[in-house]
């Protein structure tokens, strides 16, 4: 990949947008992850007003200092950079309190985690308002068309999305040539909507790399006959295929339901 040009690429494309919608700059929510570093990034690179914004929601320690530090480094070559930060954690903790309980312990949890990231998606908007400013999105290629690994209407919830035609190997080699931070380079992705240590793999079942090759191989049709595939690679295509079918929901703009003109009296 031509890492550069690819950089100059997509700021350019992210400055054109922007003007051409007349807002004066980006909002980024930041994680400490390696998407939300490298959207910023590429927002931050384009000179106009950028605002990443952290917003714990009982995160784990790590996740925030390294999103600080992330915001710190950009803010050494890039004066157009500002941070806010936004503590969700009591307003999170009085939702749960009033929602109810119903269904299982897993479906409880992964109920509240999407929870988490739409309560981010609102706060990002309010900013955004208030700066007239785009809500950029983190997903990556894998994430948004792939697995569908994100939140409908929560990180999902965005207005442009500078990094969904690359994969995450391609992330991390745009992270390079940025100049991301090491503490998010060396970090093992996760999404942080739990509260504890889970990783992205932990919850997928398989790691970036082996979902780029399964989507790779669903995007130019292979004939799966003709290859020698280990029951490794036959679980990950699984997966993906699995996922992909569950959550092709999100990846589809919302259905409309179209009433024949005959029915309308027309």
């Amino acid at each position: 990949m031509q890492t550069t040009a690819v950089i100059e690429h997509i700021s350019q494309w992210l400055r054109t947008y922007c003007e051409d919608s007349r807002q004066h700059g980006f909002v980024v929510g930041v994680s400490g992850g390696i998407d939300s570093a490298v959207t910023s990034g590429l927002c931050a690179h384009t000179g106009l007003p950028t605002l990443c914004v952290e917003l714990p929601i009982h995160q784990a320690p790590s996740h925030v200092s390294r999103a600080l530090e992330h915001v710190a480094a950009l803010q050494a070559r890039h004066p157009n950079v500002a941070l806010a930060r936004v503590d969700l954690t009591p307003t999170f903790d009085t939702m749960a309190r009033a929602l109810p309980t119903d269904g299982t312990e897993a479906a409880q949890q992964l109920a509240l985690a999407n929870t988490r990231a739409r309560l981010r998606m609102t706060a990002l908007y309010h900013l955004a308002s208030i700066h007239r400013s785009l809500v950029a999105g983190t997903g990556n290629k894998v994430e948004d068309f792939g697995v569908g690994f994100f939140t409908k209407y929560g990180d999902g919830g965005v207005d442009l999305s500078p990094i969904a035609d690359l994969t995450k190997t391609e992330v991390y080699e745009v992270a390079r040539t940025l100049g991301i931070v090491d503490s998010i380079m060396l970090a093992a992705p996760t999404d942080g909507l739990f509260g504890d240590s889970r990783t992205d793999e932990d919850q997928i079942g398989a790691s970036y790399p082996e979902l780029e090759w399964a989507m790779e191989l669903r995007e130019r049709d292979a004939d799966l006959s003709a290859m020698n595939l280990s029951e490794r690679q036959r679980r990950v295509l699984a997966i993906f295929d699995q996922r992909h079918a569950a959550n092709r929901h999100k990846m589809e703009p919302i259905p409309v339901c179209r009433i024949p003109a005959r029915l309308k009296g027309n």
